[in-house]
């Protein structure tokens, strides 16, 4: 490769990683760095971390995940780094209180499905997965108090989410204090070049900078990408707010959820999912503001190509035909589950009870709570009364849209 191709072949690149980014830290300098690697043939290790706060990633990771195998179709060394050391402290990222602590037994079950649901994304047979328990748990005291001489506690309070917590007197615990750290470390650890991550972890991707030159390293550049809203449209997606998509969502629930989001949410959800692959659709989108366009037909197409890129597109179309009958059509789907309920000598079951033995509903008061809320039907007639005594006879049974199971009763 001539000099002029190898400057035509960075620009390129860099086109690539800036595409959907907020801010690209420290791009001149590692602009020299890919130039470098691309003259001596050596690939860029590229770092993404998520703690196994939860066993579910969602549509929110994804756009992170993409941006990872943007760099892995580049030809470089993705990093899936998961964070179960971290996972123990908590980040305190975008918290207006302290994260409750897993135990090492919830992280390692939470973790255990990670690597599966990236493999929806990434081709992970190219992918190195580490666990930052790898060095944090073997550590030394005193090379982690030097660790965290790093920075200063003012420098620690100004990072937004610390220093409204500490203008409010909301408590803040030392351990808190020390996720940048050991954030930070694990770029010194990896040999990282590049890291990713969501806005909401500016403080923690520019501290990993600092600490890799403190321990004698080129720093890393830093590329943060924007957060998905949730279903409601307003708030970050999050599992713990209940209005997230998950990446192990079947593909009629994912269908179904991205067809209930709020029309003015489609621009944005298109445009951060999209990793520059679905330029049609997100123009047709941007044109909707205009005028221009059908929003339930956009809508479906932003789902569709969703599920397509989770599922595969046979799922996709399966997806779309159930939810056009089910929902828009309001027909009974072929597949409904039979549940039988043996009676066992037990009075008749009231239909909270009911729905909780056919797990329509998690819990009695979630069950209490969607029937008053309207949100129940038996034999496609709607029900409001939690107490009503069932007669034992088979009926079906629908909660909200999509879940539906037909009930026999065993005497």
């Amino acid at each position: 490769m001539t000099d002029a191709q190898r400057s035509r072949e960075v620009e390129r690149q860099l086109e690539i990683m800036r595409e959907g980014a907020v801010e690209f830290y420290g791009e001149e300098e590692f602009t020299k760095r890919l130039a470098l690697c691309l003259k001596e043939g050596r690939p860029l290790r590229v770092k993404l971390g998520m703690d196994p706060s939860s066993a579910d990633l969602h549509l929110g990771h994804s756009v992170v995940l993409m941006k990872l195998r943007k760099f892995q179709e580049l030809g470089h060394t993705p990093i899936f780094l998961i964070g179960d050391f971290t996972a123990r402290i908590g980040d305190p990222s975008g918290r207006n209180k302290t994260r409750p602590a897993l135990d090492v037994e919830q992280i390692q079950q939470n973790a255990k499905t990670y690597v599966a649901q990236v493999a929806k994304m990434l081709d992970v047979r190219s992918v190195e997965v580490r666990f930052n328990s790898e060095w944090m748990d073997s550590m030394a005291p005193s090379d982690f108090v030097r660790l965290c001489s790093q920075a200063t506690v003012a420098r620690m309070l100004e990072r937004d989410d610390f220093a409204k917590r500490y203008a409010a007197e909301i408590p803040i615990f030392v351990h808190e204090f020390l996720y940048p750290f050991v954030q930070a470390y694990d770029s010194v650890a990896l040999e990282a070049d590049v890291e990713l991550g969501g806005t909401d972890q500016t403080f923690n991707l520019l501290m990993g900078r600092e600490v890799q030159r403190s321990y004698g390293r080129e720093p890393q550049a830093v590329i943060t990408h924007p957060l998905l809203v949730g279903l409601d449209g307003h708030e970050k997606m999050s599992k713990s707010l209940g209005n997230s998509v998950g990446i192990t969502d079947d593909a009629v629930s994912m269908y179904g959820k991205v067809m209930s989001i709020p029309d003015e949410a489609m621009g944005e959800w298109c445009r951060l999912l999209s990793a520059g692959e679905w330029g049609r659709l997100v123009t047709d989108l941007s044109r909707l503001g205009e005028g221009e366009g059908d929003p339930m037909s956009l809508k479906h197409a932003l789902a569709a190509h969703i599920v397509t890129r989770i599922h595969g597109e046979e799922a996709a179309g399966g997806a779309q035909a159930q939810f056009r009958s089910v929902v828009q059509r309001k027909e009974v789907p072929d597949d409904v589950p039979s549940v039988e309920i043996g009676m066992g000598g037990r009075e008749p079951f009231k239909l909270f009870e009911v729905l909780v033995e056919a797990k329509l509903a998690p819990s009695k008061s979630e069950a209490r709570r969607l029937v008053k809320q309207g949100a129940v039907s038996i034999d496609r007639e709607r029900v409001t009364d939690p107490m009503k005594v069932l007669k034992l006879e088979d009926v079906l049974i629908q909660v909200g849209k999509r879940r539906f199971a037909r009930v026999k009763f065993m005497t």
